[in-house]
Formats: C-alpha cells, sequence, structure tokens
C-alpha cells in the first residue's frame, strides 16, 4: 500500500506469531477503526510474514547498513510516520518475535510515535506495555498515553470475533488514534 503523503501513514504491527493467537482478532477488531479515519493512512503488518533475524550485532548497523535481510523491513519502518503495536503478554513480557522486529532496525524508529493495544489475562498486557515503553525510548520514539488494554481478552470477542463492548472499547481506540494521529503530524513536521 502506498500511503498519502498529506497524511501521516501508521504501520499496526500485529506482535505474536503463535498458532492459534488471539492477537488476528484483536486486529481485525482494531482495523476497521483505523481505516475509517480520514486524518490517516494505515497498513496492518503480521511479524508472521517477516522472518528477521534475532539481534547479534555488536551494536546497531547505520541507516543503509543493513544486511539483505533486513533491508525490506527497514524501508518498511522507514517509511512510517507511527505505529500502534498489538501485542499479548507473556510471562510479564512481550513476544521476543516483536523484540527482533524492534532491534532489527535503528534510525527508522527514530522520532515517531507509538500506540500500545495489549491484551492478556489478569494483567490485560499492560506489563508488556510498560516494558515496550523502556524500548521506545531507547529508540527515541514517543510513545502515546493512551492505549487499549483488553483483560481476560477471549471472554470479552464473541465467537465470530465481534467484541461485546464495542462502545467502550471503540472510544478508548479513538483516544489512542487522536493522540497517535497528533503526535505523528507534530513529528512528521519536526523531522522534515
Amino acid at each position: 500500500m502506498s500511503p498519502e503523503p498529506h497524511l501521516p501513514h501508521l504501520l499496526v504491527l500485529l506482535a505474536s506469531t503463535r498458532e492459534a493467537r488471539f492477537g488476528e482478532t484483536v486486529a481485525r477488531w482494531l482495523m476497521p477503526i483505523v481505516e475509517s479515519r480520514e486524518d490517516l493512512s494505515a497498513e496492518l503488518v503480521d511479524l508472521r510474514d517477516w522472518q528477521l533475524p534475532y539481534y547479534d550485532r555488536p551494536k546497531p548497523p547505520a541507516a543503509g547498513e543493513y544486511e539483505e535481510d533486513v533491508v525490506p523491513w527497514a524501508r518498511l519502518i522507514g517509511r512510517a510516520d507511527g505505529f500502534v503495536i498489538v501485542t499479548p503478554e507473556y510471562n510479564y513480557g512481550y513476544p521476543a518475535v516483536l523484540k527482533s522486529a524492534l532491534d532489527a532496525v535503528y534510525a527508522e524508529w527514530n522520532r515517531k510515535p507509538v500506540a500500545y493495544v495489549s491484551y492478556g489475562g489478569w494483567g490485560a498486557g499492560v506489563r508488556a506495555v510498560e516494558q515496550l515503553r523502556n524500548v521506545a525510548v531507547e529508540l527515541q520514539m514517543v510513545s502515546t498515553r493512551a492505549g487499549v488494554n483488553f483483560q481476560f481478552a477471549r471472554r470479552l470477542f464473541d465467537e465470530g470475533g465481534g467484541l461485546l463492548d464495542p462502545d467502550f472499547y471503540g472510544g478508548a481506540a479513538t483516544r489512542m488514534l487522536d493522540e497517535l494521529v497528533w503526535w505523528a503530524v507534530a513529528l512528521k513536521t519536526a523531522r522534515s
């Protein structure tokens, strides 16, 4: 998908790659909300589609000096103006594949906003988000305050993937996207 040049372009990153992952249900709920907005363009990026290496380099390579297998990822991240990370919480943390995706490039994340949609059990994924906020700081990103958190997520959706309380969570998603777009526009302007 080619981003609209006058709109901030967001990537919605689906961070779980496990079999029978619940993240697909969450992403299917979120994407129509994102796509209905006229103040952004967006695309869903499923980390299952990316075979990024585990980070094992002594330091991050400079922009444009990536190994061949990382170049397409660098281009994708580089053309984005902001991100929504849809993540589960695994043992008080986030998936290793997401850490590899974040570590694969550096400059392409810089000075861009990120929001979080998390899901899990008692913690609703917020402990994973807490850790991601620290990583975002080191990547020179701006984490939004607003986000969406699903506690016992499987109980909140019906068998067809419909959300049982769409108004509450839809309102949270709208607030999150409003804040994310504000930051995306401000930082896009500042970067240029």
